[in-house]
């Protein structure tokens, strides 16, 4: 087959690309090209103004192609494309290290830099691991995740990661195990965090009573878990995690790549929530989406303990890091970024927007096959009952629907996920869920 597709390439020119987390033998018969991208919207190949509802993949909430990102990377790439992460430094990384500290909460005062959620959660377990050796615990090598978490593809986060799906090609990698997740269905339609639940996180016990706390390297939760559909915290479920981890001596980890920068309403779900973890993950909207970044932030002991190993001071005090680590580039998209975040109060735009939200998308309930509907912050999802032996058919029906009608959408496993840009106004929110209304309405 070689006939034209919509962006004058043809179909054998498609081959090529092995696409992520794609059905590529479809999306190859079936192109969906994105060519452009102004504020809350994309344009496709065919001419068409597509609403961006998820922000990209949850990175873009600031708005597409924001001029002062363009023109801080278009400065940076003329003075400095590129400066070496190891034993020599520039200026950028350290004005970004301490412009993200002031925003974390207390104690988080220590950045390490890569280039992706996936490598950020990785970097933390090993971080993890590399602290507890240094404590003269070298034993504590289990990781504890959570049941249909996602954190990224890298070996590390397949491992704490609890989507099956994601998994069960690689068979057993890092040592973990997973908590139960928290998606009941007496939560069902629930506004906002849910009511009951709380009590799963007493199932660290169970664990620690199984494994013993001195096996145990850390505990890796997203606040709330965002690619499996929005599934979020019971009431007290991260205060009692925390809690636990305290008394037994466990690192909390907290995977803040979704939540990071205004999602819920606050810089960080950890301000949201009121718990602060011992190690955060960040990336996707450090930069807007604009260039691929990730951070580790760490609180002080953490770091201390790697500085007090002993040794010549030009020791190396933890061997890890990328040749990408704290590029210039990257430095310079993630400071204007934030100007932009601060500046435009968007995280402030999300709590008065967030309302709004949840009514237009508990609107749908009582639709054909919506199961569960779940939201929080600028944050939701539609679960969709599983047709006969595919689980996934009808969320992808529903998707490839709102493409049509010029509305992009996410779909994954039995559930339709949306996370609109901070910028977005009323009447945007009105026609997502007008299209998401007219085509789950048609479902067969």
């Amino acid at each position: 087959m070689n006939a034209d597709v919509s962006d004058g390439l043809t179909r054998d020119e498609l081959e090529a690309y092995w696409m992520p987390f794609t059905g590529n033998r479809d999306f190859k018969d079936h192109p969906r090209m994105i060519v452009g991208g102004d504020g809350c919207y994309y344009l496709s190949a065919d001419g068409r103004r597509i609403f961006d509802s998820v922000s990209g993949l949850w990175c873009c909430g600031f708005g597409h192609n924001r001029r002062e990102i363009t023109a801080a990377v278009s400065r940076q790439l003329a003075t400095l494309d590129y400066a070496p992460a190891m034993q020599f430094g520039h200026p950028l990384a350290f004005q970004l290290a301490n412009r993200i500290t002031a925003m974390t909460p207390a104690d988080l005062d220590y950045v390490f830099f890569c280039n992706s959620g996936s490598e950020a959660v990785d970097t933390a377990l090993k971080m993890a691991r590399a602290y507890w050796c240094l404590k003269g615990e070298p034993g504590r090598t289990k990781f504890i995740g959570r049941a249909k978490a996602y954190h990224g593809v890298n070996i590390g986060g397949t491992s704490v990661g609890g989507m099956e799906s994601n998994r069960e090609l690689y068979g057993e990698l890092l040592d973990s195990a997973q908590l139960s997740h928290t998606l009941l269905p007496e939560n069902a339609f629930s506004r906002g965090l849910p009511e009951k639940g709380a009590e799963l996180a007493d199932q660290l016990e169970e664990f620690v009573a199984r494994y013993d706390a001195g096996n145990i390297a850390a505990v890796i939760v997203e606040p709330f878990a965002g690619s499996a559909g929005v599934i979020l915290p019971p009431r007290g479920y991260l205060e009692r995690l925390r809690e636990l981890c305290t008394k037994h001596e466990l690192l909390l980890i907290f995977d803040e790549v979704i939540t990071g920068f205004g999602r819920t309403g606050r810089n960080f779900a950890a301000d949201t929530f009121a718990v602060i973890p011992d190690i955060m993950c960040l990336a996707k909207a450090l930069t807007n989406g604009s260039v691929p970044m990730g951070a580790v932030v760490a609180r002080s002991e953490i770091y201390q303990t790697f500085m007090a190993a002993g040794g010549h001071d030009y020791a190396i005090e933890f061997p890890h890091g990328y040749t990408y680590s704290a590029h210039p580039v990257a430095c310079a998209a993630a400071l204007a970024a934030l100007d932009i975040f601060e500046q435009e109060k968007l995280a402030e735009r999300c709590r008065e927007l967030a309302p709004y939200f949840e009514a237009a998308i508990h609107g749908l309930q009582g639709l054909p096959y919506v199961v569960d509907i779940r939201n929080f912050g600028l944050a939701g999802a539609i679960q969709l009952d599983a047709y006969p032996g595919e689980p996934a058919r009808r969320p992808v029906e529903v998707a490839m629907g709102c493409w049509d009608k010029g509305l992009y959408v996410r779909y994954a496993g039995d559930s339709i996920a949306l996370a609109p840009p901070f910028i977005a106004e009323k009447d945007d929110i009105d026609f997502t869920f007008s299209v998401l209304n007219d085509v789950i309405g048609a479902l067969p």
